[in-house]
């Protein structure tokens, strides 16, 4: 009862099931399933409206989705009007917090970023007037993509997703 067609019996489904899985995952790899980088993607953004006699600032915001595996990151940002666009992220620090400048902002793989204004924005200085439905163009800059350019709506305080 021990003969070549027993023991095939008991070890061929686990040996055919791996020989499978082998040719499937050596497939994926091949055509771009994994451990490849693929370009970043975003759709428009938004600027908050500057308020009247405030800060000489504002900032715009992008939800940047990364279909790839390999991490990205934002490194730079430019829009129509020229000037200077820093890249920020607030850092928490128990019930307060403050802005910090930083180099880049990760777009990790197979994830977001997800820019709001309690987390990460692009601030702008010193904006020329905008009007509430305006349309303005951006740039963003990545690592390892392509740049993206974008255009963004300026909502006022109270139109502002949430």
């Amino acid at each position: 009862m021990n003969g070549p067609l027993e023991r095939l019996k008991v070890v061929g489904p686990p040996v055919g099931a791996a020989a499978l899985a082998l040719v499937l995952l050596s497939g994926w790899t091949a055509f771009g399933g994994a451990g490849r980088s693929r370009p970043v993607e975003a759709g428009p953004g938004w600027v908050l409206l500057p308020t009247t006699g405030a800060a000489t600032a504002t900032a715009a915001f992008f939800t940047i989705r990364n279909p790839g595996d390999i991490p990205d990151e934002l490194t730079g940002a430019s829009w129509e009007f020229g000037g200077q666009i820093t890249m920020k992220r607030h850092l928490h620090q128990g019930a307060a917090g403050r802005w910090q400048p930083v180099p880049a902002l990760p777009v990790p793989g197979r994830g977001e970023l997800a820019m709001t204004p309690e987390d990460a924005d692009l601030m702008i200085a010193d904006p020329p007037p905008l009007r509430p439905g305006q349309q303005v163009e951006f740039t963003l800059t990545f690592r390892h993509s392509p740049d993206l350019h974008l255009t963004a709506q300026v909502l006022t305080p109270a139109t502002r997703p949430r």
